[in-house]
């Protein structure tokens, strides 16, 4: 005799579609949860799942994904591991750059920086990195985004919303003090300066980038594995670009959905010029601006803009979503100088960031396209017309 699926549940009381749909829901949750067992990325980073070892869980996610040795800089897994141990703690001065393929902004690059035991600040550089201290256009924007959690220092991922995110390079950083030029000339504010030079190594990496945060300069030294010896940069913000108050919520919501977006082109910005210390002011694209800062928007909540910072990050430095900072090469302290011809010469070649297409990760060894492969992401269109600044 054949059962019917009909009398295979029960009949009273008869069910609702409103159960049903609450039924579907519930379970299509947890799938969005919980794959093959374990918690899925999505529900980590929306805080939904938690984890105690955020390092076993993302080792495991690269090591299954990871690509054969090849001719590009590369960081072990091992080393990997190291690095980030040595940063669990309050003092931990770990940094990461991602290469970040957004819908919406396109190609960029996110700096992040530890500057507790549980946050980095970061910040959206549209070309990524100057390389060459001889370029035409020697100056990038840097956007302050959300404060993230240390944890998605490890992360590589791939989705339609957020699209492909890969390390392009991560290590230690090093804060050099700042030194007043004009000071100088004066006997009393050379032993002043030399004063606040002792201090400075007094003081734990992360103490001094929170200072050097809010007194709104910061001269950055990268020690990774893709970057050269000594590459210092020079962060900046200019006082008619700060602020205090993070920005109020958008009026119109950016559309996103789970599709390829078709996307409105724009022309590269021709936002670099000279710099130094008094960097003038590029002439930037406010709507290529705001697309780039939109890359840590998303569908927040009030909790997430209010406080600038995405779950289990706190914003104690207090850092403002979509300030624009200024960031040039510091070819003095990156170990350059200045020839009788008139260009800078030093200890390594010049280096340019040439986008997804030509850098693998530096863990993985995958392109942005093996990234999203790896992830089930086919068809994604994103933003065109990105080129790298090689001039």
């Amino acid at each position: 005799m054949v059962r019917l699926v009909t009398l295979s549940r029960d009949v009273s009381p008869p069910p609702t579609r409103r159960n049903q749909i609450a039924s579907d829901e519930s379970s299509s949750k947890e799938e969005d949860v919980l794959q093959h067992g374990e918690p899925t990325l999505a529900a980590i980073e929306a805080g939904e799942a938690h984890i105690r070892d955020h390092l076993s869980y993302f080792l495991r996610r690269l090591s299954k994904v990871s690509r054969p040795v090849i001719d590009a800089p590369r960081l072990a897994l091992s080393e990997f591991s190291e690095l980030y141990r040595r940063s669990e703690h309050k003092n931990g001065r770990h940094f990461v750059v991602h290469q970040h393929d957004h819908p919406i902004s396109g190609v960029h690059y996110d700096l992040r920086l530890q500057f507790s035991s549980t946050s980095t600040i970061s910040f959206a550089i549209p070309y990524g990195l100057p390389g060459n201290p001889n370029s035409m256009r020697p100056n990038r924007m840097a956007i302050e985004t959300r404060v993230h959690n240390l944890w998605n220092n490890l992360i590589e991922s791939a989705s339609y919303a957020t699209g492909s995110l890969l390390i392009w390079d991560t290590g230690e950083y090093e804060i050099l003090p700042r030194y007043n030029k004009k000071a100088q000339k004066m006997t009393d504010d050379e032993e002043s300066s030399q004063d606040d030079v002792e201090m400075h190594g007094m003081r734990t990496q992360s103490e001094l980038l929170v200072e050097a945060f809010q007194s709104r300069h910061i001269r950055l030294r990268l020690h990774g594995t893709r970057l050269p010896p000594g590459y210092t940069v020079a962060l900046r913000l200019p006082s008619h670009n700060d602020r205090t108050a993070q920005p109020s919520k958008p009026k119109r919501k950016r559309r996103r959905t789970n599709v390829p977006l078709k996307l409105k082109k724009h022309p590269p910005s021709d936002s670099e010029s000279e710099s130094s210390d008094k960097t003038s002011v590029p002439n930037i694209d406010q709507d290529e601006a705001k697309d780039v800062a939109a890359a840590s928007d998303g569908e927040e909540d009030t909790a997430i803009r209010v406080n600038n910072a995405y779950p289990g990050a706190f914003n104690t430095i207090g850092s403002i979503h979509q300030r624009y900072w200024f960031l040039a090469l510091d070819r003095p302290n990156s170990g350059f100088v200045k020839a009788h011809t008139g260009r800078w010469v030093g200890d390594w070649d010049a280096f340019y960031v040439y986008g997804r297409d030509h850098e693998r990760s530096l863990i993985t060894a995958r392109l942005a396209e093996d990234v999203m492969a790896d992830d089930g992401i086919d068809a994604f269109v994103g933003r065109k017309m990105w080129r790298p600044i090689v001039e």
